[in-house]
């Protein structure tokens, strides 16, 4: 019983991952302002992409190849608590921060509700539900800044050729160095916190059992 709605949870991750992340490329190649090329590379250049990409990976990895490498590895406490750190910050800063600079219609509302709020939430229910939650350490957290950390190198190297930042809070165009060092420095504390506050949960829940 345990094992069935846990896949139920992943099966309705996965589809729901794939559909809005092949969606959501239909609609920025459909909707392009820039060269195919250029487009493809703006497409994985959003946090909120990869971030997706690895939830949807990792679920159908748990879900179809179950006794895969990789599926081991993606069942690691580590592993599963990283992503369910990352996917939350996706959903948080939407939804308190970007959600309210754009009004998307159609496709891709549907698409930006998936992407920003409905997966979030189904992953770290998963997370909390199912997710092994043994032998996590309060270290294990400086690690996992390491995604965040180059994700953040890159776009900022990235924009400072192309023009383009995928965010407001790092368009160093608008804001300029200073004031976007200060926001990755705030980025990296929140990914601390959060990532904190996620061992100290699995840490209580490990304890009630």
């Amino acid at each position: 019983m345990h094992l069935k709605s846990r896949n139920i949870f992943l099966f309705i991750l996965v589809i729901a991952g794939w559909f809005a992340l092949i969606a959501q490329f239909y609609l920025i190649i459909e909707n392009r302002v820039a060269s195919l090329a250029e487009t493809v590379a703006r497409y994985f250049g959003f946090f909120t992409i990869l971030t997706n990409i690895l939830v949807a990976v990792c679920c159908t990895f748990l879900l179809f190849k179950p006794g895969s490498v990789a599926a081991r590895f993606f069942s690691k406490a580590t592993t599963q608590t990283a992503i369910a750190v990352y996917i939350t910050v996706v959903g948080l800063i939407y939804n308190i921060i970007l959600r309210f600079l754009w009004k998307p219609e159609g496709l891709q509302m549907i698409v930006d509700e998936l992407l920003h709020t409905v997966i979030p939430l189904l992953f770290i229910v998963q997370w909390y539900l199912y997710a092994p939650k043994q032998g996590l350490k309060w270290k294990d957290i400086f690690p996992w800044l390491i995604y965040p950390l180059l994700y953040l190198i890159y776009t900022l190297f990235r924009g400072s050729f192309s023009g383009f930042y995928p965010y407001p809070f790092i368009n160093a165009n608008e804001l300029g160095y200073n004031k976007v060092w200060i926001n990755c420095i705030g980025l990296l504390i929140f990914f601390l916190f959060l990532s904190s506050l996620f061992v100290a949960i699995a840490k209580l829940t490990i304890k009630r059992k």
